[in-house]
């Protein structure tokens, strides 16, 4: 149970992201697919999925670092999600890709199921 909870999360999150992104509020919606990396991180699929949402939402964007940053952690994504990640890194390219970074406490919750 605790697992199908996780994944309820992250995906809440990216349907929340896909809802902004249809009202052209990509920088909301951002906001919401750094949440689910954060809690995608150990699953690679999903977390790859973040990646690629990331990508598609910097593309919209016109943002060309987050493209480039998007592009390069991906691959990454699907190489090491089972073997090491930062934890609580958001996942954006304006963050460094090692970095660890703090979990806010709804998402530590969830992390800890």
């Amino acid at each position: 149970m605790p697992r199908a909870v996780l994944l309820h999360a992250i995906d809440d999150r990216l349907r929340r992201a896909a809802q902004l992104e249809r009202e052209a509020r990509h920088a909301d919606a951002f906001v919401f697919l750094e949440q689910a990396h954060v809690l995608s991180q150990r699953l690679t699929l999903r977390h790859c999925r973040v990646h690629w949402r990331m990508l598609r939402n910097g593309w919209a964007r016109r943002d060309h670092r987050e493209v480039l940053g998007q592009t390069l952690r991906l691959p990454a994504a699907a190489l090491f999600s089972r073997v090491w990640v930062p934890h609580g890194n958001t996942g954006g390219a304006r963050v460094a890709a090692l970095r660890p970074m703090p979990v806010p406490d709804d998402l530590k919750a969830l992390l800890e199921l």
